[in-house]
């Protein structure tokens, strides 16, 4: 199944199908969205470990091995490679945003300078690449991206990251609402488990953004 007809949702099981993408790279920016340390370290608990072993086996299998074939094309194309972090200035994170602050999963206390905060070494950025830290789930919310991709002339937004259902989804409606075209490489992303994953794709393909696969996005470009 292609990308013009996957991941539909009840909105669009009869819509005709979207005109090739084309992008052109100098108005195209790949956002690579929370790939970090901290969501790569065991539980603590081994029960709550197991639970993610799902989780962490496509996270090293697929979408780290993935994004970083997507960000060596990207570099070979001359798209710009930009990086989004959860992180907080203050040590005690009395600036995230509330989301961040609600205890159990979305808890979370990453102070910007510590090793768990920082992208994952395989997808490290290079040279003057840029990276944003959020206190927030969107990636344009809580920071100055959406002046920076303007400035930069930048259209199209290729997404990567984890979670789908989450910070990725949070960002691309984001990105929608500012008028940027969206493509979501769903197999450079991942949820908790596949069946959100693959929910959450359902709900804002062909609204905010079209979801493609890796081999897909790779014929995109002019």
């Amino acid at each position: 199944m292609s990308w013009k007809t996957a991941y539909r949702s009840f909105y669009y099981e009869g819509a005709p199908e979207p005109e090739d993408i084309v992008l052109e790279p100098a108005e195209t920016a790949l956002l690579v969205i929370d790939i970090q340390n901290t969501y790569l370290e065991p539980k603590p608990d081994p029960a709550d470990d197991r639970r993610w072993q799902p989780f962490f086996a496509r996270m090293r299998e697929t979408v780290i091995p993935n994004t970083a074939r997507l960000l060596e094309l990207c570099r070979a194309r001359g798209v710009e490679p930009v990086f989004a972090r959860v992180a907080c200035h203050k040590l005690d994170g009395r600036d995230r945003s509330l989301s961040q602050k609600k205890p159990g999963f979305n808890y979370l206390l990453l102070p910007k300078d510590r090793e768990d905060s920082q992208v994952v070494p395989e997808l490290a950025p290079q040279g003057d690449e840029i990276v944003v830290t959020k206190t927030t789930d969107s990636a344009l919310t809580g920071t100055n991206l959406r002046l920076i991709l303007h400035n930069m002339g930048i259209r199209n937004v290729l997404v990567a990251g984890i979670f789908t259902d989450q910070c990725v989804s949070s960002t691309v409606r984001s990105l929608a609402d500012e008028s940027f075209n969206v493509v979501v490489v769903e197999d450079c992303c991942a949820a908790a488990t596949m069946e959100l994953h693959r929910h959450e794709l359902e709900i804002i393909n062909m609204i905010y953004c079209h979801v493609a696969a890796l081999d897909e996005v790779t014929g995109f470009f002019a």
